[in-house]
């Protein structure tokens, strides 16, 4: 049978990483999954001046957060999570990899890097933030994805084997990819638009007409990654405990809204890990 695990935490950064610590000290059985560990905006940090005892740059407080995590035996599992899905146990998606479990901490951050005008709107209708999930969809197609690292170079490569044609809107530079019908465009899209699906991008000069568009990056909006979750915009709606409206999820970090601090995020990362704590002992009651 496959594991089920007391509790999943998404995400690699602060809230996450508060998470998993604390549910390690309470003796639960949790799986951290996340795609970068404490995330590259801290690491690139000129001098931390929001969390109690820290002075000095990002790099430094990533190195103590590490330090702490091995001397406690808190791994991080790397991974994207694709989906979350609600249910009893809950069912998390990684790409290939399925991970199962009791409950769940959402702590995934916000991530604004190449979003674009009705992307929101077409959430399903053609636009996607997995390439593994539905690239298959678009066989024989002209799809476009708006990447934005080289880290995710390798999902649209993966597109490519499915796509006729793949125009890739890269936000760095020197971007390069092995598959001919691959098209790198130097500019961001202004906009995303169709009729019941996707129809065309807008760029500065015209449009481009596609089939679909693949958002690469490493946080996909919450109500794109949990199936009936209530946010408001682009976060999550929680109680003070970290309760969402879906029983046994909860959240912590950025995703849950301003202000986006590391203390804040640590500490809604502690509060989540308790408040799931307490909902498994009375459900096992």
């Amino acid at each position: 049978m496959e594991k089920i695990y007391d509790v999943i935490v998404v995400g690699g950064g602060i809230a996450g990483y508060s998470a998993a610590l604390t549910l390690k000290n309470l003796k639960r059985d949790a799986l951290w999954l996340g795609t970068d560990l404490f995330g590259e905006k801290l690491r690139a940090a000129e001098y931390v001046r929001n969390y109690p005892a820290v002075c000095g740059s990002g790099a430094l407080f990533s190195a103590r957060l590490e330090e702490q995590m091995n001397k406690e035996g808190v791994v991080l599992t790397r991974g994207r999570a694709d989906a979350v899905y609600a249910g009893d146990p809950f069912t998390v998606t990684a790409g290939e990899k399925t991970y199962l479990g009791r409950s769940v901490i959402l702590a995934t951050g916000v991530s604004q890097t190449g979003a674009v005008k009705g992307e929101d709107a077409f959430l399903g209708r053609g636009v996607s933030y997995c390439a593994v999930c539905d690239g298959a969809l678009y066989r024989g197609k002209v799809i476009a994805a708006v990447i934005a690292s080289p880290k995710y170079a390798e999902e649209a490569e993966y597109l490519a084997g499915f796509a006729a044609t793949v125009h890739a809107f890269c936000l760095y530079p020197d971007a390069a990819f092995s598959a001919g019908n691959i098209v790198v465009h130097p500019e961001k899209p202004l906009a995303v638009e169709g009729g019941m699906r996707v129809e065309r991008l807008v760029l500065k000069e015209g449009t481009l007409d596609v089939a679909g568009v693949f958002f690469l990056r490493d946080a996909a909006p919450p109500a794109a990654l949990v199936g009936g979750l209530q946010t408001e915009g682009a976060q999550v709606v929680t109680a003070r405990d970290g309760s969402t409206n879906l029983p046994g999820l909860f959240a912590a970090g950025d995703v849950t809204g301003r202000p986006y601090q590391y203390a804040k995020a640590a500490g809604e990362g502690l509060a989540a890990a308790y408040s799931a704590h307490a909902y498994l002992a009375e459900k096992k009651a």
